[in-house]
This record gives C-alpha cells, structure tokens and sequence, in this order.
C-alpha cells in the first residue's frame, strides 16, 4: 500500500502510485503513437478547398482525436452505435487500426469557426475519413473490412498488380452535411489515391439499423444491379453471412430503391463502384453493412473530368498563417 507524504494530499495520483502484479500490464489504452508527419510547423498537406473548407491530412495526435470526437459524436450520439466504458469516458471513437491509418480531414478555417478563444483555435474538424492502404495493412492485421468479408482470395488474385487502400470510418458533422463537403472529401480520396497509385478502393458501407428486412428492397436492388462481377468480388464470411436477395429482380421499384440507399452508398454506385455478395450486421455500431470496391478502372469518366485523371495529381499548397 502506498501512503502519501503529509503535507501532499492535494497531489496523490493514487493512478501513478499502482504497480502491476507480477509483471502483468496495466490494463490501461496504449497512447496513440506519433503519425509521419508531426509537428505545428510543418505545413499540412491539403488535397482541395472550396470556400473557407479545406481537405487536408492529420499531422499531430490532436488531429486525430479531433476526428475521433467527431466518429464519437456522429455514431454513437446521433446514430445507433453501442459505446464501450472506455469510449464512454473518452468520448472518443477510437481503435487499434486508427494508429496505422492515415486520416482524411475537412477542416472549416474561416473566421467564425474560431469562437470565443481565438488563441486557442484550431481548424475545426467537420468531416472524415480513415484510409489504410495495403502496404501498410500488410505489415500489422490486414485490413479492417476483413473481420466481415473474405477479402483474401481477391488480394491474392490482384494485389501483385493492384495496390488497394481500404476506406472507413466516414462521418460529417450535421450541420455541414451538404453537396460541398461531400464534394471536398472525395476531392481528398481521389488525389489522395492518385499520390499513392492505388489500383482499387474497398471498403463497408452501411445502412442504420440492424434489421436488414427494412432495408430489403434496396438491398435487393444492390443484389440484382451493383454485384461486383466475378474477378472483383468478395463474399461475407459464412457465419455472419446475410442474403441481399430478398426480393426477386422483377419485383424490384428501382426507383424507390435508389432513393432509399444511404447517400454514401448511392455516391459511390454513381462514382462506379460495386457491392459484395451478402450483407452483415455490426451490432456494435448497430448498422447493417455492404461492401463496396471501386477499381480505378471501373470511375465514372465524368470524376476525371471534374477531379483529374490518375496521373495528373497537383497538391494544394496550405493557405499562409493555417499552421495549427
């Protein structure tokens, strides 16, 4: 037992007086290690601006937690997402994948997201993205979107001669859920792959809710109208493995059915991308999930015209004084 000097009291941390037993590890989070590029003064690398929001990369540590407050307040205070002990103190959205990720960050620099304490400002962080590319994903547990589907046979088929990066974790703040900020983080996924010759994006997409007979029609119609063809597809892992086709093809109101997917989804399907075979239901973050792969190939040529073709990424130099 550890006593505290008299006279000290006020300053006891009983937290740092504990010892672990025994040589066994505190059963404490490991701090997030330092991203590549940290530091205040070096220049953030920005992929885009419209207006006064900027699409640039997390530098520092306190980037990231900025974006991981902003998981937290998106998916478990307005969405349906189950917080464990840890999350709930922290108030963060947090794993093991975000310390190997790079993060995709829109930040608002205008004036007015400065507040009350402008000499404390930093850009406020209203939208992002988690990006893990598979280089990177190689060297620790592969990528995420492998706890549900079966992504192995198509690394093994492709990965030689298509570099793949995984996307996750996408969130906007409410009040900045429009056409521009959509725009601007696409703008950043697609000079971001460009930079790093990435061949094919993949991911999970989700439509909220853990019932996916509410969602049958849409699902079908994904089923029926977006199935990736044979050389790109990926099956859900057998056990958690659920059946998109649940309404036969000519039963199906596409129209209402398009209208009914979640606007992600619907922006990658006009983007050109396709789904998985069978959808999966993630209790935790209580959604039900598809997977979406976009090759490069596969884009709309209409991206190119508005974003760039592969090979003709230019970075967008930072705004003077927007260090922080």
């Amino acid at each position: 037992m550890t006593v505290s000097r008299p006279g000290i009291a006020s300053k006891f941390n009983p937290i740092r007086s504990f010892r672990p037993v025994n040589g066994k590890k505190l059963p404490f989070r490991a701090r997030l290690p330092r991203p590549p590029l940290v530091g205040r003064r070096t220049p953030p690398k920005v992929y885009g601006r419209i207006g006064n929001l900027e699409v640039r990369l997390a530098r520092t540590k306190s980037d990231i937690k900025r974006a991981q407050r902003l998981r937290y307040h998106v998916f478990y205070e307005e969405m349906s997402a189950i917080p464990d002990p840890i999350a709930m103190m922290s108030r963060r959205d947090e794993d093991a994948f975000d310390a190997i990720c790079d993060h995709l960050l829109v930040v608002d620099i205008s004036d007015e997201a400065k507040g009350r304490r402008p000499w404390r400002w930093r850009p406020r962080v209203v939208g992002t993205y988690r990006i893990l590319r598979q280089d990177v994903a190689e060297l620790h547990d592969g990528f995420y979107t492998q706890g549900e589907y079966d992504v192995a046979p198509l690394l093994d088929a492709l990965g030689s001669n298509c570099r793949f990066m995984e996307l996750g974790r996408s969130c906007v703040l409410k009040s900045y859920r429009n056409r521009r900020t959509l725009e601007l983080l696409w703008q950043g996924i697609w000079n971001y792959a460009r930079e790093h010759g990435v061949g094919a994006m993949l991911g999970c997409a989700s439509f909220e809710g853990t019932d996916p007979r509410l969602h049958a029609e849409a699902l079908s119609y994904l089923h029926h109208e977006a199935l990736a063809p044979h050389s790109w597809r990926v099956r859900a892992h057998d056990h958690i493995h659920v059946d998109m086709n649940m309404v036969p093809a000519a039963q199906v109101d596409n129209r209402a059915a398009i209208k009914a997917l979640p606007p992600l989804i619907k922006g990658y399907l006009r983007a050109g991308a396709y789904v998985g075979d069978g959808a999966v239901i993630d209790h935790q973050f209580g959604t039900t999930d598809v997977f979406i792969i976009l090759p490069i190939e596969a884009i709309n040529e209409r991206y190119f015209a508005h974003f760039g073709a592969p090979d003709e990424y230019v970075p967008t130099p930072p705004l003077s004084g927007q260090l922080n």
